[in-house]
């Protein structure tokens, strides 16, 4: 029964405890406005509110892993990731849809969104002695939604779509370029085989669990952040 209290030294499950409590309360936020946000947003804002719901729910769980076993839920993240972070792609079509997106570009985001998590994913658990390749295949799935958001379709719609839009596209490509960069760098350090990963970290457990830290706050603010910008777009753009 040890492990189902949280000890106040135990920093990760402390972390997946205020990393439910952070996306649940954003949800609420994000459905409770949907009905005092423009049509023209909404399914946007709605999109805001699932990917923090569906995160909500997984940090709900992965704490409960965590407690019990005392072990990183990598398994678990993996599955929020695939749900959570093809969302966040599909804001960026949403918010230049009205600039003229195609239906292309969607599926061009979600596409590179998906190798680059099972290729993470292969290289972390499945294949862990052959992680540079896959994270070499990963890190350029990455790069090419990076090149999208900040040089290619995405980058070009908002442009076109208004100042409010664009600032907005602008903040989110940061989101990606800044906030996003945390998952390949904890990849490399953390996984056996990496480019560096465990061989140089004496103490591999204490290492994952400050890779779990370190994911727990990187994920609520991208996620939570993610959506504060969309709402402010709804707030501040015109019908």
């Amino acid at each position: 029964m040890e492990h189902l209290t949280i000890a106040s030294d135990n920093y990760v499950a402390f972390t997946f405890f205020i990393g439910t409590m952070a996306m649940m309360a954003a949800s609420v936020f994000f459905f409770f406005e949907l009905n005092n946000t423009s049509p023209k947003w909404r399914t946007s804002v709605l999109v805001s509110g699932l990917i923090t719901f569906i995160a909500a729910v997984h940090y709900y769980y992965m704490r409960g892993y965590n407690l019990e076993t005392g072990e990183s839920p990598t398994f678990f993240r993996y599955v929020d990731w695939i749900l959570t972070v093809p969302l966040m792609c599909v804001e960026f079509y949403l918010i230049t849809k009205k600039a003229g997106a195609k239906i292309g570009l969607l599926w061009k985001l979600i596409f590179a969104s998906l190798v680059m998590l099972v290729t993470g994913y292969i290289g972390e658990v499945l294949d862990p002695l052959n992680s540079v390749l896959w994270g070499v295949i990963s890190g350029a799935a990455y790069f090419y939604i990076a090149y999208l958001v900040w040089f290619g379709e995405v980058a070009k719609l908002s442009q076109t779509a208004g100042p409010l839009v664009a600032k907005a596209t602008r903040i989110l490509a940061w989101f990606v370029l800044v906030g996003w960069a945390i998952y390949p760098l904890g990849y490399i350090l953390g996984t056996e085989g990496g480019l560096f990963g465990m061989k140089l970290v004496a103490d591999k457990a204490a290492a994952l669990h400050s890779m779990d830290i370190v994911y727990n706050i990187a994920d609520a603010i991208n996620k939570i952040g993610f959506g504060l910008v969309i709402y402010s777009l709804s707030r501040n753009a015109e019908d």
